[in-house]
């Protein structure tokens, strides 16, 4: 079966500051990476608008109601000092996370074994009640909930790769052992959570990196802890926070990931789908900031999810 690529242009309408790192030129630089001859088997599918009710999925509804009010009818609303909405902001959000939904249906309707979204404003910093990092709605949180509503997904596992903890997600599932997260993430660095000690119902496996680390510590970190934590847990879905921030191109960490590293770690997730879950995989993209480093490792996460 293919492998089923979700995107849309209204996420490029989510403007954030001049010089803001997480800008809409990074879709256009996936846009461009897929674009070749080696991705014409991808099969493409513009994102769906999401219907909002979801989002109390993971957030509640006085949460979602108070960011909504947040996004102008005009000019750029300040959230914090790194996060901010436009007027398409809540028009990008729902593109994002219907594209997640979509994604979910897709895989637990057989239509495809896998899928990859590219997508933004991105959201694994998004807490229960905290907009922040970029991010507004938490869209993989509410697409492991909408799994376990939906498709009687009985147990959800999340892996997060991005250079930056996903502190949102681990905040909305600490207590919740049916779904397990599962992140690799260069500490010390913002947002300063994510510590290997930071375990929540026995659900939360980090595994912290440190600045300098390359493709061997990043593998170590998988093999070593999360992807036998993922193993034991046995998910029926495994949704993907691919973050790819941590090339060693990019501005904003100090890891020395290679495109290659990120394929390699696909190849080893897919393992595992296969073994426990139909092969079921959707993968959201997170972070990743140098738009070289982004478009190569995006095409290799693609690549590896459409030959395995």
């Amino acid at each position: 079966m293919p492998t089923r690529y979700y995107h849309h242009d209204d996420c490029l309408n989510h403007l954030t500051m001049p010089g803001h790192p997480e800008r809409p030129d990074r879709l256009k630089a996936i846009e461009r990476a897929l674009g070749s001859s080696k991705f014409e088997a991808l099969e493409r599918v513009e994102a769906p608008e999401a219907d909002t009710s979801n989002y109390s999925l993971a957030h509640p509804a006085n949460y979602v109601d108070r960011v909504a009010k947040l996004v102008p009818d005009s000019g750029m609303s300040v959230i914090d000092a790194d996060t901010t909405a436009s007027p398409g902001s809540w028009k990008a959000v729902s593109r994002a996370v219907g594209a997640a939904l979509a994604g979910v249906d897709a895989v637990f309707k057989g239509e495809c074994d896998n899928v990859f979204a590219a997508v933004r404003p991105p959201g694994h910093h998004a807490e229960k009640t905290t907009a922040m990092g970029f991010c507004l709605i938490n869209t993989i949180a509410v697409a492991a909930r909408y799994a376990q509503k939906n498709h009687d997904a009985e147990r959800v596992a999340i892996i997060d790769f991005d250079v930056h903890h996903g502190n949102g997600t681990q905040d909305i599932f600490w207590e919740d052992p049916s779904v397990l997260f599962a992140s690799s993430h260069q500490m010390p660095l913002y947002p300063g959570s994510g510590a290997r000690s930071e375990t929540g119902s026995g659900n939360i496996f980090n595994a912290p990196l440190s600045h300098g680390d390359d493709g061997y510590q990043f593998m170590q970190a998988l093999e070593d802890r999360l992807l036998p934590a993922i193993d034991n847990f046995a998910p029926d879905l495994i949704l993907i926070s691919a973050g790819f921030d941590a090339h060693w191109r990019d501005p904003l960490a100090g890891l020395n990931l290679t495109q290659e590293d990120f394929g390699q770690a696909t190849a080893r997730i897919m393992e595992l789908a296969d073994r426990h879950c139909s092969n079921r995989i959707v993968s959201l993209l997170e972070g990743g900031y140098d738009l070289e480093g982004l478009a190569d490792s995006t095409a290799e996460h693609v690549n590896r999810l459409m030959t395995g």
